[in-house]
C-alpha cells in the first residue's frame, strides 16, 4: 500500500507541476500581457514600463521559475483590478465554491443512487426506461437553462427561495440543484451498469439462496461492490463541479471562485486568473489522488496490480 501511495503521489506532483506551467502560460495566450495590463490606448513607453515592472522582458523559463518560487512562499501576487493581495481574495471566495461543489455532489448522488439501483433491479422495464429518461434529460438540459427555470419557479412564481446572493443556505439550493442534476446522469449509468453486473454474480445468488432479506442482498452485498467505481467518478465530478461553477455562480451572483473568475476575465486581471486556474487544477489532482487511495483501500486487487 505504501509503495502504491508513493507512486501515485509522485505522479500527482508531476501533474501539478505541469499544470502550474500551463497556468502561467495563460498570461501569454491572448497576446502581449504588458499591452493588456497597460490598457487600450496606452503609449509605447507605458507598455514598456509595464513590461519591465512585471518582468515580461525576461525569458519565460526565468519568469516561471520566479513565479513558482513566490507561489511556494505563499506570495500569489497582487490583483490588478481589486488592488489587493490575491491570496486572501481567493481564500475568501473558495469557501463559497467548496460549499456549492459539495452540495451539488450530494444532490447528484441523492438523485443517481436510487435511480441506478431501481433501473438495475427492474431492468428492461418501464421503471428502467423512466430512470434512463430522467438521466438523459439531465444531461441534455444545459445547466444554465435549468438554473433559469428553477429561478422562475422557486423565486418568481412561488417566492420561496432567494434569487441571488450567498448569505444563507437557501441561496445554495437552486445552484446545487442546477449543477447536481447535470452531474447525476454519469453516476446513474455507472451505478446501473455495476449493479446489473453484480446482481448476476455467484455470491449474490448464494446470498439469496441462504434466505437473506432482499434489502440486505441489494444494499449490503450488491451496492457495496458496485459503488467502488463511483468513488473515482465522484472525485472527477467534484473537480468538474468546482471548475464548472462559473456560469452558475454568475447567474445566481454567488460570491465564489466562479464569479471571481468571471470578473477577472472581464477586467483582464491576469494574476487572479492564473491562481484560480492553478488552484482548481491542483484541487482536481488532489481529489483524483484521494479517489485512487480510496479505491485501493476498498478493493485490494487495485494495489496488488
Amino acid at each position: 500500500m505504501l509503495f502504491y501511495l508513493l507512486k501515485r503521489l509522485g505522479l500527482a506532483v508531476l501533474v501539478a507541476l505541469t499544470v502550474s506551467f500551463l497556468a502561467y502560460l495563460l498570461v501569454f495566450v491572448s497576446g502581449d500581457p504588458a499591452v493588456a495590463l497597460a490598457g487600450e490606448g496606452a503609449r509605447a513607453a507605458d507598455i514598456e514600463m509595464v513590461r519591465k515592472t512585471y518582468g515580461f522582458d525576461r525569458p519565460i523559463a526565468v519568469q516561471y521559475g520566479d513565479w513558482l518560487a513566490k507561489l511556494l512562499r505563499g506570495d500569489l501576487g497582487t490583483s490588478v483590478y481589486f488592488k489587493t493581495e490575491v491570496a486572501p481574495l481567493v481564500a475568501q471566495k473558495l469557501q463559497t465554491t467548496m460549499i456549492l461543489g459539495a452540495a451539488s455532489l450530494a444532490v447528484a448522488l441523492l438523485i443517481s443512487v436510487p435511480l441506478g439501483v431501481l433501473a438495475a433491479i427492474w431492468r428492461q422495464s418501464w421503471v428502467d426506461r423512466l430512470c434512463l429518461g430522467v438521466a438523459v434529460l439531465g444531461q441534455a438540459l444545459p445547466n444554465f437553462f435549468f438554473a433559469l427555470l428553477l429561478m422562475m419557479l422557486f423565486s418568481i412564481t412561488w417566492r420561496i427561495l432567494p434569487v441571488s446572493g450567498s448569505g444563507s443556505w437557501q441561496h445554495f439550493v437552486m445552484p446545487a440543484l442546477a449543477l447536481g442534476y447535470y452531474a447525476a446522469p454519469a453516476f446513474m449509468r455507472l451505478i446501473r451498469a455495476g449493479m446489473i453486473e453484480v446482481l448476476d454474480a455467484d455470491y449474490i445468488r448464494t446470498a439469496r439462496a441462504k434466505g437473506l432479506p432482499p434489502a440486505t442482498v441489494i444494499f449490503k452485498h450488491a451496492l457495496r461492490n458496485a459503488i467502488v467505481p463511483v468513488v473515482a467518478l465522484a472525485a472527477v465530478q467534484l473537480g468538474f463541479l468546482l471548475g464548472g461553477s462559473v456560469v452558475i455562480e454568475t447567474i445566481f451572483a454567488l460570491d465564489g471562485l466562479g464569479y471571481l473568475a468571471f470578473q477577472s476575465i472581464s477586467n483582464k486581471d491576469l494574476p487572479v486568473m492564473q491562481v484560480i486556474v492553478l488552484l482548481l487544477s491542483v484541487i482536481y489532482v488532489v481529489l483524483t489522488l484521494a479517489a485512487d487511495m480510496a479505491n485501493a483501500w476498498l478493493d485490494p486487487r487495485i494495489r496488488v496490480a
